[in-house]
């Protein structure tokens, strides 16, 4: 099975990078200001969020990482590399059957300027390009237009429902399920790369081993 380097990959605007230590109060400072929209949808995202959760999550992603379990990167403007744009994740749902699963969530101050389309593109790429999975899943909160937006525009087929699959809050979720097939991926790979735009080489850079 095919492993993941710590490198960071690019897109047209953004750098995505493996988290580091020092990303934890870039994280905090992200997330508590996206608390609002966030905790809508995502069961770990409330006024009760601190530094400590931050420190958590990011130790707990360079373990994953390092054990390529779980791939969590880091969303970074190229131009303004210490300001947290978001978090973007691939991750194995089925290493056996090569099936994966996208997830992300980008700060409230910077919502609706294509940054989910473009970084959760560049994720499909490294999906089906460097892991060699066959299938890619997006989970998706009923309701969340814009992530719906998002499945749309990467040409994710919509399956269906998943009924009150997540817990939030004290609330049930449902989740419409989309899918890329590896096959499909093959089809639709030059409008994927135009989402993902014009991009540096994916080579590593002098800050970007793992310093955890």
């Amino acid at each position: 099975m095919p492993e993941l380097s710590f490198e960071s990959r690019f897109t047209n605007r953004f750098e995505l990078r493996p988290f580091q230590k020092r990303d934890v109060e870039p994280l905090y400072e992200a997330v508590m200001v996206s608390i609002p929209e966030l905790s809508q949808f995502l069961p770990w995202a409330s006024r009760a969020y601190g530094r400590i959760d931050s420190t958590r999550f990011t130790r707990d992603s360079i373990r994953a990482f390092r054990e390529q379990r779980a791939f969590d990167f880091a969303i970074r403007h190229r131009d303004e590399p210490r300001r947290h744009i978001g978090n973007v994740s691939i991750w194995f749902v089925s290493r056996g059957f090569r099936s994966g699963e996208v997830g992300y969530w980008v700060r409230s101050d910077e919502s609706r300027t294509g940054i989910a389309t473009e970084v959760a593109a560049r994720m499909v790429q490294v999906g089906f390009e460097e892991l060699r999975m066959h299938r890619i899943i997006l989970r998706i909160a009923v309701g969340n237009h814009p992530s719906e937006r998002v499945a749309e525009k990467l040409g994710f087929t919509r399956e269906g429902i998943l009924r009150e699959e997540l817990e939030v809050h004290g609330k049930w979720l449902d989740h419409t399920a989309y899918s890329l097939l590896e096959h499909e991926y093959a089809a639709k790979k030059e409008a994927i790369q135009a989402l993902v735009g014009s991009t540096l080489s994916d080579l590593p850079r002098e800050d970007s081993p793992i310093d955890g």
